[in-house]
């Protein structure tokens, strides 16, 4: 029997898709003309509902209405606009499906914040970690680009995002991610290999929304709250990482910010 490749159709990425995501926003316009998000200076995207209630509770964000497959908000700060992304469910199709509606609708900047398992003992609930390389051993991002090991974010907004997690004085950290489609088949094998070489988390969607983000050539970054850990399995801290994400929502936003009106490089 051959050996099968992944994706099965070879050189997949380097080919024209039948569906179009401007198709989305077509039709997004004729319900909601003049939808737009290109002036917004960034969009937050989160996975936790607890996280987006309080972000309620918080900026008071006025609904966009079926403009995504998700819960889309949006709200004015020190006179910028910025977009909060919810609602949609976790892992890295669900992440990448409601990320070509964003960018399809003009969006350019975005951050996720999520929770993530730690690999490393030392990474205690609660630490912010800033995604810096994401292993890809999901499946999204091999439809996007060609086969490599890892895919990073965009580096300037990562360093923006570590600068703002800093000055929140939150326990942090950052370093590389395995982002993984399968959370029940994690195995000792793999937590103890990624461990030993420096990858400080498990999470299901960076390498995924890295990728489209490189695709469609616009600006992503992740931050994790380490909520459990597959070195030494123990009841979650809830309290604990919930705070972390909250801690973490106001600097994704101030990273959006300081990214938006950074000058470009060369000016």
């Amino acid at each position: 029997m051959s050996q099968t490749t992944f994706p099965l159709h070879p050189g997949k990425h380097e080919l024209p898709a039948v569906p179009d995501p401007a198709e989305h926003a077509a039709r997004v316009r004729a319900r909601h003309p003049g939808a737009t998000l290109k002036h917004f200076a960034g969009i937050v995207i989160v996975y936790q509902a607890h996280v987006m209630e309080y972000a309620h509770r918080r900026y008071r964000p006025r609904l966009l209405n079926e403009w995504i497959r998700g819960d889309l908000r949006m709200f004015d700060h020190h006179g910028h606009t910025f977009g909060l992304c919810g609602g949609f469910g976790v892992g890295a199709p669900a992440a990448a499906l409601v990320l070509e509606q964003l960018i399809t609708l003009g969006a350019t900047r975005f951050v996720t914040v999520g929770t993530a398992a730690a690999l490393s003992p030392d990474l205690l609930p609660g630490t912010l970690v800033v995604c810096r390389e994401a292993l890809r051993d999901e499946g999204v991002s091999r439809h996007y680009l060609p086969p490599t090991a890892s895919i990073r974010p965009s580096p300037d907004l990562t360093d923006h995002l570590v600068r703002t997690i800093r000055a929140t004085r939150a326990p942090a950290r950052s370093g590389p991610t395995w982002t993984t489609d399968a959370p029940y088949r994690e195995t000792e094998a793999e937590v103890t290999q990624y461990g030993a070489s420096g990858v400080l988390t498990a999470d299901m969607e960076a390498a995924a929304v890295f990728a489209v983000a490189a695709y469609r050539a616009v600006h992503a970054a992740a931050v994790f709250a380490a909520a459990d850990t597959l070195v030494n399995r123990r009841p979650h801290d809830t309290q604990t990482t919930q705070r972390a994400l909250r801690a973490a929502l106001p600097a994704a936003f101030s990273a959006l910010l300081a990214a938006s009106t950074a000058p470009r490089r060369g000016q």
